[in-house]
């Protein structure tokens, strides 16, 4: 095999081993690290896939109100609207109409990108509170934090822009802002706007393990 070939293999090796720990050591190091969660306020959660992270919010709250943004009639099934939470996340729109679990995962839809696209997308569910299983996290933030959050959510939206069906009757698709590449994935989307609410998160969140270790499970 041509030396250029081995080199070319060993440095893809490197670096595919370089980013998962890049990520951890990444997500373990705090920002907004003299946060502490109120006695009282919103309670939101925190949900994962196992590729995708999502904050479910309360629709109404803190003067917040998510139905126009998200109304019901994006859905497939309407009557899925009458929920009072909404999941959202952010992603490539490639990656996030064809990746909805990780047997779905292809190599160059991930490749693609990885190497970087304008093209994204905010993907909503509409959903009940929580169950208490372990299965999301929970964390409680200030109603000014709440505010914080949601500009955030809004700021990454493209009003008026283009609408798509989810993978089931309960969701939704919007056209969103910003590039998404290896660096700036789904779930260090999710850490940059809780980071940005002032919430105590990891420095750099991509992976959705990066997110999740930081909050109790709603148990």
């Amino acid at each position: 095999m041509p030396r250029r070939i081995v080199l070319s293999i060993v440095a893809l090796a490197t670096l595919l081993l370089a980013y998962p720990l890049a990520a951890l050591i990444g997500g373990s190091m705090p920002s907004n690290d003299a946060w502490r969660a109120p006695e009282r306020g919103i309670t939101l959660f925190l949900e994962t896939n196992g590729v995708h992270t999502g904050i479910i919010m309360p629709k109404i709250a803190a003067g917040v109100d998510w139905r126009q943004s998200f109304p019901a009639h994006d859905l497939a099934d309407p009557r899925y609207g009458a929920y009072d939470h909404v999941s959202v996340g952010w992603g490539e729109r490639a990656f996030y109409l064809e990746t909805p679990t990780w047997a779905d995962v292809k190599p160059l839809t991930v490749l693609a990108a990885a190497l970087g696209s304008d093209r994204t997308l905010i993907h909503v569910d509409h959903l009940p509170r929580p169950a208490r299983d372990g299965s999301v996290r929970r964390l409680v933030v200030t109603p000014a934090q709440y505010r914080r959050l949601a500009a955030y959510v809004r700021a990454s939206l493209v009003e008026g822009g283009e609408r798509y069906r989810g993978y089931f009757a309960y969701d939704a698709f919007y056209a969103a802002r910003g590039r998404y590449d290896a660096v700036d994935t789904c779930n260090a989307w999710v850490g940059d706007a809780l980071r940005f609410a002032g919430i105590r998160v990891g420095a750099w969140t991509p992976l959705p393990v990066t997110i999740m270790w930081w909050f109790p499970r709603y148990e």
